[in-house]
């Protein structure tokens, strides 16, 4: 047998304990009162809203890097994407560059953004420093802060005197907007990666207090196994696919493997390894029994530094959530989920570098992070991977959180291994999700052969599937165990679930009952879906499926995954419950939300976000009109499907179906790009730079500005047409090369250390500039010798000379806004 495919025990089994000892109450000095509406309150399992189990997701973006006038149709992007909560780095050099001058306007105006956030039903957790990080200069911190005469990040009272006046203003933005007045502030994070202060992170949170900032929960990072005041703050983890702090070695980081795994570990120590200055000698973890698994940077992709430039997919980044999930988290935070650019402050560029102390060079514009949205807000596959885990979570999060992890014996312990298939179980005892990952970045994993899976659940085994399968290379999943669909119970399913659509949701040809609930699931991995039920609870089953009766079970099978795959489940006691089952590309093209007077679901292959009564769908960018693989028979493919959208339960307004999905056509062009920017050549590339290697991090530094005047120089002409109307345009340069800049009138707009992929730049926000002055391009060559990690499938075949350095193209791709269906109902 080829070393990619094993053959698998008969069945896989794992006992759950039929009880867990209950989570301790009243010890952490965090929450509201218990008695408030909508209380926020924790305990050492789970966080808890109204009285009920509450599952947060959070996504990092940061406002003061993205213009003002675009935060709003970014938060409803990232709200469309499941996301429930933004987390926002208030970086001190935004605001005081210089001392005592304070700039809470245009594009630093946190109350504006904050009230977006509320309007808009985000929650918002502020990171308030006053050191942060995020790839900023000395971490936040402005520069007279280093000459001031204190000790940063220490109960210094010269340095607190400091901090006293930045946490002050933050309050004043703040002032009404906290839970306490109803505003959307449920946390507050205080420094960073600070691992070894305990007593400074207390009086952080006390000057917090005082300044106005509140909030019902308070946390720190917890990563390098921290030190943290008992009881005062929820340690927070991460996890990343990749790691541009490491060392340009050939290949995959050692840390980054054990996100694959699942497993009851929280710690990564190698996150911000590259700063600290003792190692981490600590490995116990017993004393986070104290407080629930919470993250707040699952990696959303990965920045790239001069000396190591990774490529990160999005199978990487939703391989890794979901085995978070798996492994006990109750609150999802990704770092980062919007990517931005960084600021060019009055006085100094504003990124990490060498130049200021760093380990790393960083770009001093780009910081894209090849998140689910870009750094000009494009839409990425990992985009829709996450939203499908979200939509996931939005229904079935607040029964998660309760939930344990319960470890299959022989579960592999050596990060090294790639022949154990990785698999989990989380459970409240009497029903759970089966949770299997067979993905990780770089190598592959084999495919496993007669998996089939048995969990002693509550005095019953359940057997999943019935007939064994294959486990393809790549797949990653989660099923459920012993859940309710309605008042029936669904004790296994070969497919994953992705929301519940409320009251009212049934489509007419499809149901007879009002108000009954459609529980929507989605094939997996290409495995065939089966639904079995427990007998005693399912009076019958109606759809296009073969039902059979076995013992105590009615199996459901021969399903065809698709938009016209519903069936209709009644219980024992007459009542009845919707199963629709997608297949896996139409559920990666899902949005959920309220439309038109009820609970709808989406089905558009270019992203669709929900405004109100407004249904927006983007088209023509990157990710936006990526190719879906033709679906299975009688469904659809994009060439079909591109000028349209489907929407459950149809809205009247839709004239034809497709399957139980209403179909409404998408006015307009379906995003025309492709149109050709004008470039012109003014100057070839001098010599290619030779290598230059900072002596304090031992790794290579990137290029400063007098090295660009040898770079080969483009004049790039936009034609005016193109930027009329408000829609983003972005210009999708295809090169290879080391570092490009772009100008315009002689100012840095954006840049990027070349990795691979296409450098695109948003062009709405420069319009007036860029049809006055055009775009310069300054590009340099990357030589075969530069100490550089590139991912394998980025590497250029050749170095002609010794260096490579072209420019393939250029082409300008409208991130074009339809609304679709306006005045449905």
């Amino acid at each position: 047998m080829a070393r990619w495919q094993t053959k698998a025990p008969a069945v896989r089994r794992v006992t759950v304990p039929r009880e867990t000892p209950p989570p301790l109450q009243g010890h952490l000095r965090l929450g509201d009162p218990p008695d408030e509406p909508g209380a926020i309150t924790v305990n050492s399992r789970h966080l808890t809203r109204g009285g009920r189990p509450w599952f947060p997701v959070t996504g990092e973006f940061h406002y003061g890097r993205y213009p003002a006038a675009e935060w709003r149709e970014e938060l409803l992007k990232i709200r469309a994407g499941g996301v429930t909560a933004v987390a926002a780095y208030v970086f001190w050099n935004l605001h005081e560059e210089r001392r005592g001058v304070f700039d809470w306007s245009g594009d630093r105006d946190l109350r504006r953004f904050a009230m977006i956030c509320f309007e808009l039903g985000l929650d918002l957790v502020v990171r308030i420093g006053p050191w942060a990080h995020g790839e900023s200069r000395n971490g936040g911190f402005p520069d007279w802060l280093l000459a001031a005469g204190c000790v940063p990040r220490t109960d210094d009272p010269r340095y607190l005197a400091l901090v006293r006046p930045f946490f002050e203003q933050i309050g004043a933005r703040l002032r009404g907007l906290t839970r306490a007045h109803g505003g959307p502030v449920v946390a507050v994070q205080v420094e960073n990666e600070l691992h070894d202060q305990p007593g400074h992170l207390l009086t952080l949170k006390r000057l917090a207090k005082e300044a106005g900032i509140d909030a019902p929960l308070w946390t720190a990072t917890g990563w390098g196994h921290a030190v943290l005041p008992p009881d005062e703050l929820i340690p927070l983890f991460g996890g990343y696919p990749e790691a541009a702090w490491d060392t340009a070695h050939d290949g995959w980081p050692r840390q980054s493997r054990a996100h694959y795994f699942f497993g009851p570990g929280r710690d990564d120590d190698s996150i911000g390894a590259d700063l600290r200055t003792t190692e981490v000698a600590a490995t116990d973890e017993t004393q986070l029994a104290r407080y629930p698994f919470a993250t707040c940077e699952l990696g959303g992709g990965m920045y790239t530094s001069y000396h190591r430039r990774p490529i990160v997919a999005a199978a990487d980044i939703a391989a890794l959530a979901l085995v978070k999930l798996g492994s006990g988290s109750v609150w999802q935070g990704y770092y980062m989920y919007h990517g931005a650019s960084q600021k060019v402050g009055a006085l100094s560029t504003l990124q990490e570098s060498h130049a200021t102390g760093y380990p790393n060079d960083c770009p001093v514009i780009g910081y894209d992070f090849q998140a689910p949205l870009g750094e000009f807000g494009q839409f990425r596959e990992s985009y829709r991977h996450l939203r499908l885990q979200h939509l996931w979570l939005g229904c079935d999060g607040p029964d998660l959180a309760t939930m344990t992890l319960t470890m299959p014996p022989g579960a592999p312990e050596d990060t090294a291994d790639r022949d154990a298939l990785r698999w989990a179980v989380r459970s409240d005892g009497c029903s759970g999700f089966l949770f299997v990952n067979n993905h990780q970045p770089v190598e592959t994993l084999p495919a496993h052969e007669g998996v089939r899976f048995a969990v002693e659940l509550d005095g019953r085994e359940l057997v999943v599937p019935r007939e064994p399968v294959t486990v393809l290379p790549g797949a990653f999943f989660a099923w459920p165990l012993a859940r309710r669909v309605g008042r029936s119970v669904l004790l296994t399913a070969t497919a994953q679930p992705v929301c519940v659509i409320g009251a009212g949701a049934a489509a007419p040809e499809a149901a007879r009952t009002a108000g009954e609930p459609v529980h929507v699931f989605t094939q997996t991995a290409g495995i065939p879906v089966e639904l079995v039920f427990d007998a005693a609870t399912v009076a019958g089953i109606e759809g296009p499926a073969t039902v059979t009766r076995d013992g105590g079970e009615v199996v459901v099978s021969g399903l065809r995954p698709g938009p016209g795959c519903l069936l209709r489940v009644t219980d024992a006691g007459g009542g009845t419950a919707g199963v629709l089952v997608l297949d896996h590309d139409s559920a990666l093209t899902a949005t959920r939300g309220r439309l038109w007077g009820a609970d709808r679901l989406v089905l558009s292959d270019r992203p669709a976000v929900i405004d109100g009564d407004r249904l927006v769908v983007y088209g023509g960018a990157g990710e936006t009109a990526r190719a879906v693989r033709s679906r299975s028979a009688g469904s659809r493919t994009l060439g079909e499907a591109r000028d349209r959208v489907l929407v459950f339960p149809a809205p009247e307004l839709a004239g034809e179906a497709d399957g139980v999905f209403g179909v409404l056509p998408v006015p307009g062009p379906v995003g025309g790009g492709g149109r050709v920017v004008t470039v012109e050549a003014v100057k070839e590339a001098g010599p290619a730079r030779r290598p230059v290697v900072d002596a304090a991090s031992g790794r290579a530094s990137a290029p400063v500005d007098a090295d660009f005047d040898d770079a080969a120089v483009y004049h790039l002409t936009v034609p005016p047409e193109a930027l009329e109307g408000d829609d983003e345009v972005l210009l999708r340069l295809d090169w290879v090369g080391d570092v490009g800049r772009a100008y315009i009138g002689g100012r840095l707009v954006a840049d990027q250390f070349w990795y691979g992929p296409p450098w695109e730049i948003g062009l709405r926000r420069f319009r007036t500039e860029l049809l006055e002055h055009g775009l310069e391009l300054r590009l340099l060559p990357l030589r075969e010798d530069a100490p550089v990690y590139l991912s394998p499938q980025a590497r250029p075949p050749a170095y002609p000379g010794g260096s490579v350095l072209e420019l393939r193209g250029a082409t300008l791709v409208p991130l074009s806004r339809t609304v679709v269906g306006a005045g449905a109902g």
